[in-house]
């Protein structure tokens, strides 16, 4: 409803493409300041350790959510452009997806597979932030749990920008950058199908508001995740009882 009470305008596919990428110029972790130090080269392999350790939390949910909304969809055609990213981070035989690309990147920093997959000592915001992410998908109207997954639209820049330094300040994971290699080309196809979706598919202002919201708070959670990273790790770095250590390298 606008200032007057009557219903707001219905807003153009255009219109609503520019309001979402707008949700991303404000809020994506892009700016988190965990990720400025990272591209600065001013993160401790410690804290590398941590980033790529609590993350993996993250990183493993992501096939959840999309086969809980995969589950939630009655289209055959969505069903099929949607299973594509479960593969994408599960695999398959003989085929490494994003999960087992991101283990190794943990590896590479110092922290061994077995406590990565353990998920012991994962902070408890990381938790809880990822935890909301699928009661997001799951509680919410389908319209909006799809939306939640355009940060991709975001995605590819900050990726092309982490690899590039990551070389340059951290080369002992020069090697183990294959999840953001295949994420280049992944993130921005899957994209481009959730966008258009969305425009297509979100029918009513609140639709379109909701969406828009929903894209807002998937923002939040990734921020949430880093500002958890920040305070247990960097400043003050007072990791709560039971949080993964950075892990001493022999060598």
């Amino acid at each position: 409803m606008t200032a007057t009470g009557s219903p707001a305008t219905l807003l153009s596919a255009q219109a609503l493409e520019e309001q979402l990428r707008a949700v991303g110029e404000e809020r994506y972790h892009h700016q988190h300041p965990f990720h400025r130090l990272m591209h600065e080269g001013k993160l401790t392999r410690g804290q590398l350790q941590a980033w790529a350790f609590n993350r993996y939390y993250y990183q493993k949910t992501i096939p959840i959510k999309d086969a809980l909304i995969l589950a939630r969809s009655e289209s055959p055609e969505f069903r099929r452009a949607w299973r594509k990213r479960i593969v994408d981070h599960d695999g398959e035989p003989g085929t490494p997806g994003g999960i087992e690309k991101w283990i190794r990147l943990a590896e590479a920093t110092g922290v061994p597979r077995d406590l990565v997959i353990s998920e012991r000592g994962v902070l408890p915001a990381v938790r809880y932030a990822v935890d909301a992410y699928l009661t997001l998908v799951t509680k919410h109207s389908f319209v909006e749990a799809v939306a939640s997954s355009l940060t991709e639209m975001f995605s590819k820049s900050l990726i092309s920008l982490r690899m590039d330094r990551m070389v340059t300040h951290y080369p002992y994971l020069s090697s183990s950058l294959g999840y953001f290699e295949s994420r280049l080309s992944q993130a921005p196809e899957d994209a481009n199908f959730a966008l258009n979706w969305v425009k297509q598919n979100a029918k009513t202002r609140a639709e379109q508001d909701a969406a828009i919201s929903a894209l807002r708070a998937k923002c939040d959670i990734l921020w949430a995740q880093l500002d958890a990273l920040y305070f247990a790790y960097v400043e003050p770095g007072w990791p709560p009882p039971g949080a993964f250590l950075p892990r001493s390298i022999e060598g």
